[in-house]
């Protein structure tokens, strides 16, 4: 094996098994800086020995005990062996003795609860929203800084400083690597959830940059919801944003043109929807409304999806039905925001003054000062009904509040065709 194919190949084991590594070894040391430096070091030893000798029949395995051995000996150098270290470097030693197979089936025995564990500290609500997002792309995701630095458009400097003020802040906060119980358990995974939705909006509408869409943060976040859903099955909201997810995710293809322009949901080319993410989204969608009494906000955003989903042609859509899944997101969310959108769903059913008349009562929301959807769905509806000069200026201030390119080059042709009058 080249030395080229080898380092590949080692890049794909580490996205694959680097969560589980670190939530092994964080169960075992009870830090989870610590971990994550011992998992790096044994993607170092990685990275020296895997060219020549080959890739191991169970590279997880391997990765593990390399990183056990590792913790084991940073304990005996500081001097810090209690009666605990003394049994794990029993165990060590019975590693080293052991088939791999065997060590792997060991490592499993924990695997579920120590990835759910690995969830909930890096989104623990100590941390800043920033600080979750990063640690968690770094510690579940197998991102490097560099990547997640790209992915948000931020010097790798800055998502380097959030992650070590992370781990220092959990390790002063003294977090326990646990499940909550209880009514912890509700708030702890809102948070989860948030951050999981968060990556995934960031990929699906990018805020910054040149780029309309990132789909790879998109599979980072399915991923993660994925494996949250199989963690925690009995949770309908977990379900609601797998279900979510499933169907935006399913129209990446079609929400940008050759060129990388956007391609709004109304004029894109339903075919090209990817109809296994379509069924399986409705399918999460299901399983959330038979456990959940009431839907929650993320099962709400996923009914709405699903009306488009089940539309054949734009025409189709159920409009009405949206409305009033809106007006329950509304209600339950009392998100100026989400109000938004509902403002678009009522012009789409009730007609453009409908949705302006919601539109303006949120004008003086503070939260939405700087929000560019805002003048952009008043500068729509405007457009509308037929008064072309305010929709431009609207467009206009759209435009200048954006900071991603391919949305402020849309605004600019929408702003140019209120000069022209009707045609849009």
């Amino acid at each position: 094996m080249t030395e080229s194919r080898a380092h590949d190949a080692i890049d794909a084991v580490w996205r694959i098994e680097s969560a589980r590594l670190i939530a092994g070894l964080t169960r075992i040391t009870g830090d989870v800086g610590l971990a994550e430096d011992l998992a790096q070091d044994a993607l170092v030893a990685a990275l020296e020995r895997w060219p020549q000798s080959g890739i191991p029949d169970n590279p997880g395995a391997w990765l593990m005990a390399t990183a056990k051995h590792r913790a084991i000996d940073q304990l005996r150098r500081g001097k810090m062996l209690d009666r605990k270290h003394e049994q794990l470097g029993h165990d060590i030693q019975a590693d080293r003795d052991a088939r791999l197979p065997d060590l792997d089936a060991a490592i499993d025995d924990h695997i579920g609860d120590d990835l759910l564990r690995l969830m909930f500290i890096a989104c623990h609500p100590v941390l800043s929203t920033e600080a979750r997002v990063a640690l968690t792309l770094r510690l579940l995701g197998g991102l490097t800084t560099d990547e997640i630095a790209r992915a948000f458009l931020v010097p790798e400097s800055t998502v380097a400083q959030r992650i070590v003020r992370a781990k220092r802040t959990l390790r002063e906060a003294r977090v326990p690597f646990e499940v909550p119980r209880g009514t912890e358990l509700t708030a702890r995974l809102a948070s989860v959830l948030e951050v999981i939705y968060l990556v995934f909006n960031e990929g699906y509408s990018a805020t910054a940059g040149d780029e309309w869409v990132r789909p790879a943060l998109c599979d980072d976040a399915l991923r993660l919801a994925r494996i949250l859903a199989e963690l925690v099955p009995d949770e309908p909201e977990v379900h609601g944003l797998v279900a979510l997810l499933e169907i935006q995710a399913s129209r990446l293809r079609a929400r940008v043109g050759p060129g990388g322009e956007p391609i709004l949901l109304a004029d894109q080319d339903r075919s090209r929807w990817d109809q296994l993410l379509v069924r399986r989204g409705l399918a999460a969608l299901e399983r959330a409304e038979q456990l959940a009494g009431a839907l929650g906000p993320y099962a709400l955003q996923a009914a709405i999806a699903a009306c488009h989903a089940r539309a054949r042609t734009s025409e189709e859509t159920d409009w009405t039905r949206i409305t009033a899944l809106y007006d329950a997101l509304a209600q339950l969310t009392q998100s100026p925001v989400v109000n938004v959108n509902r403002a678009v769903a009522y012009t789409m059913a009730f007609g453009p003054a409908a949705g302006l008349e919601i539109a303006d009562a949120l004008q003086s929301e503070p939260v939405l000062a700087t929000y560019h959807l805002l003048p952009t769905v008043r500068g729509d509806f405007l457009f509308k009904l037929g008064r072309f000069e305010e929709a431009q200026a609207e467009f206009e201030r759209a435009a200048g509040l954006t900071r991603n390119a391919r949305e402020r080059d849309l605004l600019r042709t929408r702003a140019a065709a209120c000069a022209r009058g009707p045609t849009p």
